[in-house]
């Protein structure tokens, strides 16, 4: 749980997890959404209190054991995500290898998680913009979400600003805490064996969930 101290010159460099959304009451709950409720996830699971605004995000900060930690929700749109995200590193001095952006991805079945160390936006609106204000450096881990892909012919783009069926809201739920928990472990032993262990039990959760609709 956070342990409420300063952030201070002598403590280990924070990491930064952003995720990814479009504000508004609107966007609540849709598909595009899920780098937000990610950050969600973790703040409560962590008694960590979102409250403050910085650098055009919804933003708290704290201790995950001895790891200072910084989480925001750009409020930029999905478009213009890079904008805060950019700012923030900026800001607090960080290298990219301590910023970590959880977003929506088509190309994984609904409620499969990722974590990269790097890569490139793989047609991601949000990522584009990240990158382009990293100076497109993709040097930085994501998070991916999977939400699976549009059935039939239906349009990408409907498809990302719908709301999950309840079956899909059930897989993203488990997904949620199951990333808080992939979370918590790349805290403790660092993004290389952190995402070792989380990729492979995600791997068999893939092959499980792969045929089935979303």
């Amino acid at each position: 749980m956070i342990t409420r101290r300063c952030f201070c010159s002598s403590a280990p460099r924070p990491w930064l997890f952003v995720g990814l959304g479009n504000p508004g009451d609107k966007y609540k709950g849709t598909r595009h959404n899920v780098g937000f409720e990610m950050i969600d996830a973790f703040a409560k699971a962590q008694g960590i209190e979102m409250n403050t605004l910085n650098c055009k995000a919804i933003f708290g900060q704290g201790f995950v054991g001895d790891a200072p930690l910084l989480l925001a929700k750009p409020q930029t749109y999905m478009n213009l995500s890079g904008e805060s995200t950019g700012a923030l590193a900026a800001y607090y001095k960080l290298p990219l290898n301590r910023v970590i952006v959880f977003h929506d991805d088509m190309d994984l079945p609904c409620g499969v998680l990722r974590l990269l160390d790097k890569g490139g936006h793989g047609s991601h609106n949000g990522l584009k913009s990240v990158i382009y204000h990293f100076r497109g450096n993709r040097e930085f881990a994501r998070l991916r979400i999977g939400i699976g892909k549009p059935p039939g012919q239906m349009d990408p783009k409907a498809f990302l600003l719908q709301k999950f069926n309840a079956s899909a809201r059930e897989r993203i739920d488990t997904a949620l805490q199951e990333g808080v928990e992939g979370l918590k472990l790349l805290l403790l032993k660092g993004l290389t064996e952190g995402a070792r262990r989380f990729n492979t039990e995600q791997k068999y959760k893939h092959i499980r969930l792969q045929t089935m609709p979303t």
